[in-house]
C-alpha cells in the first residue's frame, strides 16, 4: 500500500513537472522593460515563416512592441541551420541587422539552396558595407545560441514553424497565447492582451 502511494505521488510530481515545462507562460516572457511582446519560433527555410514575416513586422511597427525570435531550424530543411548561424552573426553586430538579414533571406528564400547560401549572405554583407569573415563561428558560440533556441522550443513541445505567441506580464502574471492563424488573429490577440 505504501509503495502504491509513493508511486502515485511520484507520478503526480512527474506530471506536474512535465505540465510546467510544457506551459509556454512559464518559459516565454517579454524582454525586460516591456509588458507585451511577440515571440516567434522561425525557420529561415520555412515558406510559411516567409509568408508571415511581413505581418509580424507590421504588428511590431503598429503596436511598438518588441519581437523575440527563437531560431528553430527544422530537420527537413537542408540550409536553415546554417542560415540561422549567419542570422546570429548579424545579430551580434546589431539586432536590427539581424532582423534585416532574416527579412532578406525570406524575400530570397525561393532562390536559395545549400550551395548558394553563402553567396546570398555575402551580397547582404556587401550591401551593408561589411566584410564577411571566411569562418563565421569558429568557437561554436552561434551554434550554441541556436541550440539554446531549439531547446526552448523543445521544452514547450514545439513541432512546427512559424509558431507565434503574444506574451504579456501585465498584472504580474505571465501569459502566453499562441496565434494559430496569424493573418486573422495576430492583431486581435495583441489587442486582447493589451
Amino acid at each position: 500500500m505504501i509503495k502504491k502511494l509513493a508511486l502515485v505521488a511520484l507520478a503526480a510530481l512527474l506530471l506536474t513537472t512535465l505540465a510546467v515545462a510544457q506551459d509556454p507562460s512559464s518559459v516565454l516572457k517579454p524582454p525586460i522593460g516591456s509588458h507585451i511582446a511577440i515571440v516567434e519560433f522561425a525557420d529561415l527555410q520555412c515558406p510559411q515563416c516567409a509568408h508571415t514575416a511581413p505581418l509580424i513586422k507590421q504588428a511590431v511597427k503598429t503596436y511598438k512592441i518588441p519581437l523575440v525570435i527563437y531560431d528553430f531550424p527544422l530537420p527537413m530543411h537542408n540550409w536553415s541551420y546554417q542560415a540561422a548561424i549567419f542570422a546570429h552573426y548579424f545579430d551580434s553586430k546589431s539586432k536590427q541587422l539581424g532582423f534585416d538579414f532574416r527579412d532578406y533571406i525570406f524575400e530570397n528564400q525561393t532562390q536559395i539552396y545549400p550551395t548558394v547560401l553563402r553567396e546570398f549572405v555575402e551580397k547582404f554583407a556587401a550591401a551593408h558595407q561589411m566584410a564577411l569573415p571566411f569562418v563565421i563561428d569558429p568557437q561554436g558560440k552561434l551554434a550554441a545560441e541556436i541550440n539554446a533556441s531549439k531547446a526552448v522550443g523543445n521544452e514547450i513541445h514545439l513541432d512546427h514553424t512559424p509558431t507565434i505567441y503574444v506574451v504579456s506580464n501585465k498584472g504580474g502574471q505571465n501569459r502566453a497565447v499562441e496565434v494559430k492563424q496569424p493573418q486573422t488573429e495576430l492583431f486581435q490577440t495583441i489587442d486582447a492582451m493589451k
